[in-house]
């Protein structure tokens, strides 16, 4: 077994210090060059790369997370999009012409410049404790920020390993780790932050929200949600169940964007939870419990959380129920509950509790998961495309994947963020980059414009006609607010405030009747 470092609470003495440290970093500007940036990402991934094994050990203890897992989620992800970064960062940084500029005013150079944010603080979360905190460091580094990270003290090993790394690989004065509780996070905002990114609940988060108001500080929350499945009577159940069952038991339910419930067409219940049935038997051949790709509750205090839920619940269970709370062992359980009010829905389980909501139709299920939480993080709508696509269009949420469990939060390079109650922003890929960007509108005027300009300076007397001329744009529509726009409507105004415009379209006017008078003459022979 890999040694790992001890995870330590940071002196709250010393927070204050460790935040101006960074700060002056930052107002030094040595963040903002391509090749700095570069160099830190680099040496991250090196730093990732090197202490692969202790990532795994740390994940194990945690949570229990398998090492398959703990690759793809966690290792792996982060060195490929550090990788996918540094490959796109010279491109990300250019200056961006500004879109719609009118042709009179491009003569002043208007354009966007990427400018970084200032001090980012970024607040990781337990469930995937080094994604979901590396992930925006990375945005955060890639955009020229400094950088205070800290992480879960529910994961408490992979947040010693994250602070070791980060001591060791990069520039400290820059990017740095404090580690401990409530006490260390308090202390943390109550400094003045350029930005702050967090991953959590929803509790939490408005806290961090009302916190950063007092000082304008912009937040992006990445929160949870009661995320609902709809199976409809067209669906396949099979695949259904496969798709849902994964999405339950990657990392033991601890996914803040997996389904809280499943609401299904009775018509195929039946044959739904026989495939649930078949789907844990090929996934567990000897139970959840002794397979080695099954994952822990991260602590007793939440594995307590669980079984509270499960206990309190009017619904019978259909599969599983089997737990150890010395091992914080919960089995993937399947539920079949008859109200809204269980408690089975009424919260975001984040664990492995299956709730099913048998329903009528469509109708019916879409005005529940509406009822339940209007904005969730995810929608997961199996049926063909016509109901799936009402799904769409009759709900919110952060994001949505048809006929899977959360896939569209598995692609790291596609934004990933909620909306409404289940979080505000996005990141993942350019959103990452763009997460810690400020995107600063510049001109540049030439001296040799200023005649031009004179129509802006007083005395005003005689300057509003030529300003009009100038610059009102006509309407295409009319009172009613019917458009009275097309084609002919273009070429009949082509050139109205010019002579060489009025001949284009004298020309293309005349053109169009010969055009008809000769197809006239061709009909009647």
């Amino acid at each position: 077994m890999v040694s790992l470092p001890a995870f330590e609470h940071t002196p709250i003495d010393k927070i204050a210090g460790i935040y101006g440290k960074v700060q002056k970093s930052y107002l030094s500007h040595k963040t903002r060059g391509l090749e700095f940036r570069l160099a830190q990402l680099r040496k991250l991934y090196w730093g990732l790369k090197d202490n692969q094994e202790a990532i795994q050990e740390a994940c194990k203890l945690d949570l229990g997370k398998p090492s398959y897992e703990t690759y793809i989620t966690e290792t792996g992800w982060c060195m490929n999009d550090i990788i996918f970064t540094c490959n796109n960062l010279a491109k990300w940084m250019k200056d961006e012409s500004a879109p719609d500029i009118p042709l009179m005013n491009k003569a002043l150079s208007p354009r966007i410049r990427k400018d970084p944010l200032g001090v980012v603080l970024v607040i990781g979360a337990y469930n995937f404790p080094i994604q979901l905190s590396l992930g925006p460091v990375i945005g955060a580094i890639a955009a020229g920020n400094t950088v205070v990270l800290k992480p879960s003290e529910n994961s408490p090993n992979a947040a010693a390993v994250m602070k070791m790394i980060l001591e060791k690989y990069v520039d400290s004065s820059c990017y740095t780790v404090i580690n401990g509780a409530v006490p260390e996070t308090t202390a943390l905002l109550e400094q003045k932050w350029d930005k702050i990114f967090y991953t959590g609940n929803g509790t939490v988060g408005t806290i961090i929200a009302k916190k950063a108001a007092e000082t304008l500080t912009p937040v992006t929350l990445e929160l949870g949600g009661r995320n609902p499945a709809i199976i409809t009577k067209n669906a396949d159940p099979r695949l259904a169940a496969r798709r849902l069952v994964w999405a339950k038991i990657l990392n033991a339910g601890q996914v803040c964007v997996s389904q809280n419930y499943i609401l299904i067409d009775r018509e195929i219940l039946p044959q739904f939870l026989e495939e649930l049935k078949k789907t844990f038997k090929e996934f567990f051949p000897a139970g959840a419990k002794a397979s080695p790709d099954y994952g822990r509750i991260v602590n007793n205090r939440q594995w307590t959380r669980l079984k509270k839920m499960l206990d309190d619940s009017k619904g019978k269970i259909l599969i599983g129920g089997n737990m150890d709370e010395a091992d914080r062992f919960l089995e993937p359980t399947v539920v079949q509950v008859d109200s809204l009010d269980d408690s089975l829905l009424a919260d975001e389980s984040f664990g492995p509790l299956i709730p099913i909501l048998p329903v009528s139709n469509l109708d019916e299920a879409i005005k529940i998961a509406n009822s339940v939480h209007d904005t969730p993080l995810g929608i997961y709508p199996f049926g063909n495309k016509k109901e799936t696509d009402q799904v769409l269009n009759q709900t919110r949420s952060g994001g949505a994947s048809v006929n899977d469990g959360f896939f569209h939060a598995s692609l790291p390079t596609l934004a990933f963020g909620g909306v409404g109650t289940s979080g505000s922003g996005a990141y993942r890929g350019r959103s990452s980059f763009d997460c810690f960007t400020h995107r600063r509108s510049v001109t540049t005027t030439p001296a040799w414009i200023e005649r031009m300009l004179a129509i802006r300076y007083p005395p005003y007397k005689g300057k509003l006609g030529q300003y009009k001329k100038m610059q009102d744009l006509k309407p295409n529509f009319d009172r009613m607010g019917r458009s009275t726009g097309g084609w002919l409507s273009w070429l009949i105004s082509l050139g109205a405030q010019s002579k060489g415009g009025a001949l284009i379209r004298y020309l293309l006017v005349a053109l169009i009747a010969v055009s008809y008078k000769r197809w006239q003459a061709q009909a009647k022979i």
